[in-house]
């Protein structure tokens, strides 16, 4: 066994938290290869050589960000909530030319969707479907088993665990309160990981939540998750869909700078999200039950950007994308705890080879 192997195992044994995951999944070794070494049997059995996945970040995950990560080792996703049928399928097919069989992964809220995107990813048999936030039909799943598409299902409770895995989903994605984006979590990544492991056994767990670098990534697999999902490092990338001045925020911002809040999302209405504090989150941050958007009529709304899809009002929770023109302290910038990690924008491979040789050093102390 190597000495990553048996640096784990000797902090699991001389540690009370250690103690409760000596069943945890060993790391699968691979010789010569610092990515492989830490391949996890949900890697693979999936067929990807890292455990990282990207988050399906409405409007920044694109297909361009989820084919650099799954060209780099990892398991990229592309958002497919809000788009028309003909559009998910052309970016599916071109997400499939560039990887060439590597996999990928299409992240939907069904609330957004329709039978019919379903049946896209049946037909060009994406390798896996995410869901999020919503109850996903019956129908849709039977439709994807059926198909033999993996289905994996992001939670926030113990609770939303076993739902989930009641439903069938062939593995969970665990989202702490650190994380950024839509977020309903009742406790902290690390909190929630152990608790859920013993909830659901013999699930696998992907943990998403204040990780951006291989110190997280060596905490998360030690202790039991077969995988992390990234998604505020990644939008600091040069691949994601961000607007620059997103991204540059993002780095600025320290572990401080984000909250969970209530104050965007008119067009997801009483859908709390964590992101970076600028003047309208400030304004009301603690103000934000009921929503400041609530039992009004949005079109009365200031317009306060311009977007690819037309203007953005006040209290709007769509994104700034390139195109994206207006006042960036009255819209919604989405970001987690990470944000204190990350320093530059950088390349997605550069970020996911140094977040692998971190961890590799974190395991082998």
């Amino acid at each position: 066994m190597s000495n990553s192997s048996n640096s784990r195992r000797k902090f699991l044994k001389q540690t009370a938290l250690g103690a409760a995951f000596l069943g945890a999944p060993l790391v699968v070794q691979a010789e010569n290869t610092p990515a492989n070494s830490l391949q996890t049997t949900l890697c693979k059995a999936y067929g990807f050589s890292v455990p990282i996945v990207s988050a399906g970040m409405a409007f920044v995950a694109n297909a361009d960000l989820a084919i650099a990560v799954s060209t780099s080792g990892g398991l990229g996703q592309m958002s497919g909530s809000g788009f028309p049928v003909d559009y998910l399928q052309s970016e599916i097919k071109r997400i499939k030319s560039a990887l060439k069989g590597k996999p990928f992964a299409i992240n939907f809220l069904p609330r957004f969707i329709q039978l019919e995107h379903i049946e896209v990813c049946i037909s060009e048999q994406v390798p896996v479907v995410v869901f999020f936030w919503d109850e996903v039909p019956s129908q849709y799943l039977e439709r994807l088993k059926a198909n033999k598409i993996k289905v994996w299902i992001q939670v926030g409770s113990i609770q939303e665990a076993i739902q989930a895995k009641a439903a069938g989903a062939d593995a969970l994605i665990v989202q702490g309160i650190e994380a950024g984006g839509h977020n309903r979590s009742t406790a902290s990544a690390f909190s929630l990981l152990p608790n859920i492991k013993k909830a659901v056994p013999n699930t696998p767990l992907i943990l998403a939540g204040g990780i951006a670098d291989g110190q997280g990534l060596a905490a998360a697999l030690t202790m039991g998750a077969e995988a992390v999902s990234i998604g505020t490092r990644f939008i600091a990338s040069s691949e994601s869909n961000a607007h620059p001045e997103y991204k540059n925020r993002i780095v600025k911002a320290e572990v401080h700078d984000t909250v969970r809040h209530n104050i965007f999302g008119y067009d997801f209405p009483d859908a709390t999200v964590r992101g970076i504090r600028n003047k309208i989150v400030a304004e009301f941050e603690g103000k934000d039950y009921p929503a400041p958007y609530a039992n009004k009529n949005h079109e009365t709304f200031p317009i306060i950007g311009q977007s690819a899809m037309g203007p953005i009002r006040r209290f709007s929770g769509v994104l700034p994308t390139p195109e994206t023109t207006g006042d960036f302290e009255q819209m919604s910038l989405l970001a987690g705890e990470s944000v204190g990690l990350i320093k530059d924008i950088q390349p997605v491979a550069e970020i996911i080879n140094q977040m692998i040789t971190e961890a590799s050093n974190s395991l082998a102390k």
